[in-house]
């Protein structure tokens, strides 16, 4: 068995290859996929080699965690069936190319993919490519979910995390968190909250502060706009080291939290939301490419400011 897949053969140099999968063993399932993401934050790090030390990392890779399919084989004890729709966090199921192994650290972005079936999450048939966002949504869950976290009042970036960040707080009944957004070309899109630059807000008294920027530049900027004993979370990927200013930071009585990768929990609670109607994924895809125009879409997606997500469609490769 074989797909083609998206294939990073060192940094910046993508291509479409086809590489041999693994066996499919009696707990696994083979997706067909037919969507999948491209992450402008992650995966442009894996394409322009800045990505920091990471269990996995290596080349060549195939990068993408946000894929979309049908299972088209199910083992016996896969605990899921033929025909089903799922969301696919990714897999490593590639057996070695030319001799040298292909690193699965992500792995989604292919046409078929071997995974163990409880990798896999049964998603809605009507969500259709909406669905490759479910990762992106349980993450913005996950870094408001730690116990005794508040809602956001101020989130940093208004790309796809930072809109999910809003639309989950305003579905769970937290009033409109403030947003803001140096890029004129992302300040659109807003869904029942407001979306400024730094500059024409005055507030320094939040309580919660959630940064998506990807900044590590940031900190001294965000300590200055807390409430005493606030906490900021960050909630983005960052490739350099982080640093402040500690006496601000000290007066203040300011918390830093990380917020990691979601999890299990994560992904039932907003397919929960997306369910009862509370949390719409509308209006966060705004590019579309066939996967045989990988190329050209990783380059869209990482360099279009107006991109928030760029998906790749895979149903017409072979």
């Amino acid at each position: 068995m074989d797909t083609i897949a998206v294939l990073l053969r060192r940094p910046e140099t993508l291509e479409l290859a086809r590489l041999a999968l693994t066996p499919p063993g009696p707990a696994d399932v083979v997706v067909e996929v037919a969507w999948s993401g491209i992450s402008t934050g992650t995966e442009r790090l894996l394409w322009s080699g800045r990505m920091p030390p990471f269990p996995g990392m290596g080349y060549p890779l195939v990068p993408g965690y946000e894929s979309v399919g049908e299972i088209v084989e199910a083992g016996p004890q896969s605990g899921r069936r033929v025909g089903e729709r799922v969301f696919v966090p990714g897999a490593r199921c590639f057996a070695p190319l030319e001799g040298e192994p292909v690193r699965g650290l992500f792995g989604g972005a292919a046409r078929r993919l071997v995974v163990p079936g409880a990798r896999v999450v049964p998603v809605e048939q009507g969500l259709r490519e909406q669905a490759v966002l479910l990762a992106l949504a349980a993450t913005a869950r996950h870094a408001t979910a730690a116990p005794g976290a508040e809602q956001p009042g101020l989130i940093v970036g208004h790309g796809v995390l930072g809109r999910l960040l809003a639309r989950i707080a305003i579905a769970l009944g937290a009033p409109p968190p403030v947003v803001w957004e140096t890029n004129p070309a992302r300040r659109e899109g807003a869904a029942g909250y407001a979306v400024l630059h730094p500059e024409e807000d005055p507030r320094r008294d939040y309580r919660a502060i959630h940064d998506v920027s990807g900044d590590s530049r940031i900190l001294d900027t965000l300590v200055a706009r807390l409430a005493p004993g606030g906490e900021i979370v960050l909630a983005g990927f960052y490739a350099e080291p982080l640093s402040f200013a500690f006496p601000p930071a000290f007066m203040k009585e300011a918390r830093i939290r990380i917020a990691a990768e979601w999890r299990p929990p994560d992904l039932a609670a907003v397919n929960a939301l997306i369910a009862e109607g509370r949390l719409s994924l509308e209006g966060l895809i705004t590019h579309r490419r066939a996967a045989s125009e990988a190329a050209d879409a990783y380059r869209i997606a990482f360099g279009d400011p107006a991109c928030l997500k760029m998906v790749l469609d895979w149903r017409e490769s072979a």
